[in-house]
């Protein structure tokens, strides 16, 4: 079986076809979709979608939502996580991270404002036993520091694209790595041999759907401006791009499948007990 370990399914991308797409992702061999939120008014929806589907959710504060984030929300998560402890669906506290891409989130005032929310979070995964799954944006090395001030029992360095020296510290500190659709394209060779390079072990899958289009569905800029709408992805395209990791480290399919499984529920504990 496959899980795809970031799937905003919440997304208003899938709001005409939400049960059609996850249907879809099953039929394809995709038994578990982790569904992390972003922002406080997305965390019963999510909660929700878990329960229908079968899947798994995280609760957190997205460093893009930062801006219009309230202390108060930092209150309303640590009530949640309380309230939910129970709920064996909830695997983590997520996505949260730092984003150093966003021009409008690198003014220092916003970087010290992500710095606060992201350690906050950190904190309270801490204080109620949950891994974290973490937004990686040009800011590995901050959260390693982050991580380092408040250690977590493991967790997930979603939609890593940063150094072999990074990656490592990451998986010194029980975390995986994330690996979906950018690893599709043919021009990310510096990402390619890293994910060749680290253990297998230090490997998960994820489609970030509907974002991170893989290779096939990308439309380029000039197509995008002849009117041709950018390709959403789907947690049912994972199996194409586990194919590409699989050849690329040349392993079979079902060996791939198995290994990245285990690893999701190493890090994610509260997976392996959740029924089929």
């Amino acid at each position: 079986m496959w899980i795809d370990t970031h799937c905003h399914l919440d997304a208003a991308e899938f709001d005409a076809d939400r049960d059609v797409v996850r249907e879809a992702a099953r039929i394809a061999g995709v038994t578990r979709c982790v569904i992390p939120a972003v922002h406080r008014a997305h965390w019963d929806d999510v909660a929700q979608l878990a329960e229908r589907h079968g899947d798994a959710y995280a609760l957190g504060i997205h460093p893009l939502y930062v801006p219009q984030a309230q202390e108060t929300d930092l209150l309303a998560l640590d009530r949640a996580l309380t309230e939910r402890q129970e709920d064996p669906r909830l695997v983590a506290v997520g996505e949260i991270g730092l984003d150093f891409f966003v021009p409008e989130l690198c003014t220092p005032e916003m970087r010290e404002r992500q710095w606060f929310f992201y350690t906050a979070q950190l904190k309270l995964a801490q204080k109620h036993g949950l891994p974290v799954i973490l937004h990686v944006r040009r800011s590995a090395d901050l959260l390693l520091k982050g991580l380092r001030q408040c250690r977590i029992s493991s967790g997930i360095a979603h939609a890593f694209n940063g150094s072999n020296q990074q990656a490592q510290a990451f998986v010194d500190m029980g975390f995986t790595l994330g690996f979906g659709g950018t690893l599709t394209y043919e021009r990310s060779l510096q990402l390619r041999r890293l994910a060749c390079e680290l253990p297998l072990s230090a490997l998960v899958l994820e489609t970030d759907a509907p974002d991170i289009p893989p290779q096939w569905l990308y439309q380029t800029a000039e197509q995008r401006a002849l009117g041709k709408p950018q390709g959403r992805n789907s947690p049912a395209e994972l199996p194409r791009m586990a194919r590409v990791l699989a050849d690329l480290r040349g392993l079979s399919l079902p060996d791939l499948a198995t290994t990245t499984t285990a690893n999701a529920c190493r890090v994610l504990p509260k997976l392996a007990k959740l029924p089929l």
